[in-house]
């Protein structure tokens, strides 16, 4: 649930007032404040992660004939950016543990047309990047998914900066939000040049400066296919004040997830969250795992624990076993093995930061009450 108050309402007044709504100033300053704070050169703001997974991609020259590696458990719209691009997406299998991408295992599927490879954050972990960089060619990008990281870190450094480029998400079930929206953070000044020129439809000017330079009347030149990623002036005001937070929101998260973990501890048949060494979790969503000799299988714990009004849902979808990639690329059910178990198995409960003690107690009453 996005944590929102009046300072955000009293942030919208200023582009409702001047009329300038879509990408300007406030888009400007929340790019700045983003890049300073995630310690990248660049922060380019879009209308959702899934456009600034494709900008990155696209800013890249991926395409037709390129594949790009891919974990297994994630949210469609990793592999979905692939095909976007033309290129191939290759499947590879996470940790039990972190859920996150095995670095082994991306070694294995390298071929000499790997392009990129596509780590997530996923739930506002880091994977394992200094692993993963280890066994890649200079050739091979690392585009960091970082849907879910805003806040988190590596041995010491932020999200986004990491790879060749990060790409964030602001909807809703985010620690931060603009309600949609996404940035795309790199250090490279050649990729920041193109993927704002991809973003504003390939326009060789951006909007803002062309409205504010010598000769607003004229269009600027189209030498290049792009996309409209803009984000609004509205959604920049917010993500200004929002980020403004999220130190806060990410110390809160972690302060109850590691209440979680001391509180439920004694549920042998509830796996709690792994956080390696040298790891800031940005605690975007707090997955355990259903083991088994569970008093019952995982969806009827959701049903008894939505019956008593504690929300939760699976950690997310292996992309493996969704009808469309396996009717596409012949996917064997099950060919993924940590990814489908963790389908089955992950269960997210409430963690957020409107929640108050009595709720966090709640949810903890509830799981030790099941039989």
């Amino acid at each position: 649930m996005p944590s929102t108050g009046d300072e955000e309402w009293q942030a919208l007044r200023e582009p409702l007032r001047t009329g300038w709504l879509t990408q300007g100033p406030n888009v400007r300053a929340f790019e700045g404040a983003f890049a300073a704070r995630h310690g990248v050169r660049h922060a380019l703001a879009t209308t959702s992660c899934t456009t600034a997974l494709h900008l990155a991609l696209s800013a890249l020259g991926i395409g037709p004939g390129d594949e790009v590696i891919v974990p297994a458990f994630t949210w469609v719209a990793t592999a979905n950016v692939v095909l976007y691009c033309g290129a191939s997406p290759v499947f590879v299998d996470v940790s039990p543990e972190t859920y996150n991408i095995e670095p082994l295992a991306v070694e294995a599927a390298l071929t000499p047309r790997t392009r990129a490879v596509i780590p997530v954050h996923l739930f506002g972990l880091c994977a394992d990047m200094d692993s993963l960089r280890a066994v890649l060619p200079e050739r091979v990008h690392l585009v960091e998914d970082a849907a879910c990281a805003a806040g988190a870190s590596y041995q010491g450094r932020p999200a986004g900066g990491l790879g060749d480029a990060g790409c964030f998400s602001f909807h809703p079930r985010k620690s931060i939000t603009t309600g949609e929206g996404g940035m795309l953070t790199t250090a490279d000044d050649e990729m920041a040049t193109r993927a704002e020129t991809l973003r504003n439809h390939g326009a060789s000017v951006p909007e803002e400066m062309r409205h504010l330079g010598n000769a607003p009347y004229l269009l600027p030149a189209f030498e290049e296919l792009g996309f409209n990623y803009r984000m609004t002036d509205l959604q920049g005001a917010v993500g200004v004040v929002q980020l403004s937070k999220l130190d806060r929101f990410v110390a809160e998260r972690d302060r109850w997830a590691r209440w979680y973990m001391e509180s439920l501890a004694d549920l042998e048949w509830l796996s709690m969250p792994v956080v390696p060494e040298g790891h800031g979790h940005a605690w975007q969503s707090f997955i355990t795992t259903v083991r088994d000799g569970a008093p019952r299988p995982r969806n009827e714990i959701m049903q008894i624990l939505h019956e008593r009004g504690v929300s939760t849902r699976p950690g997310t979808h292996a992309v493996t076993e969704l009808a469309y990639y396996r009717k596409t690329f012949g996917l064997p059910a099950g060919q993924y093995k940590v990814a489908a178990s963790l389908q089955e198995q992950t269960m997210a409960i409430p963690l957020h930061n409107r929640m108050t003690d009595d709720d966090f107690a709640y949810v903890v009453e509830v799981l030790h009450d099941l039989k």
